[in-house]
């Protein structure tokens, strides 16, 4: 169930938790890709992006590396492959050293349809940041990225 909350409607003791407004701005960049992959994905979702970003980057793999080096489920990797390789965006080859392991490669037509999607998310990057001016921008990416990196058992 999808839930649009005003800050009128939110009891005081919420909108000062960072909590609260984390899973706030998470649904609101949520609704933005959605409705922008919607738009101009062609069929594809943000997860696909990340596959085809790793794999562009970081060269062909396993899929149980490619799912562990993005952080996708195992068996999500295989469907999201599965939807992409008829698509001629990746291929997935037997491991010549291990007959069950599939090495998953990014086609040229994979690294052109990256270049596509780059454009759909630095829409919703733009529109996700439209309130903040530069700087805070900037601020807002630094102060991000360190409460991300922050081990889960850190308290500080």
């Amino acid at each position: 169930m999808t839930v649009h909350h005003d800050s009128a409607d939110t009891p005081a003791r919420l909108e000062a938790r960072a909590t609260w407004q984390v899973s706030r701005m998470h649904a609101r960049v949520s609704r933005l890709l959605a409705a922008a992959f919607e738009t101009d994905g062609a069929g594809l979702r943000s997860y696909h992006y990340r596959l085809l970003a790793a794999l562009e980057q970081w060269g062909a793999m396993s899929q149980a590396d490619l799912g562990r080096r993005t952080g996708i489920d195992r068996s999500d990797v295989t469907g999201a492959l599965g939807e992409l390789e008829p698509r001629g965006l990746v291929t997935r080859t037997p491991d010549p050293g291990h007959k069950r392991r599939k090495i998953v490669t990014i086609t040229p037509d994979g690294v052109t349809r990256l270049g596509e999607l780059d454009a759909v998310i630095d829409g919703v990057q733009e529109a996700f940041l439209a309130p903040l001016t530069p700087a805070q921008r900037r601020e807002f990416l630094h102060l991000a990225a360190r409460l991300a990196e922050c081990p889960p058992d850190d308290g500080a």
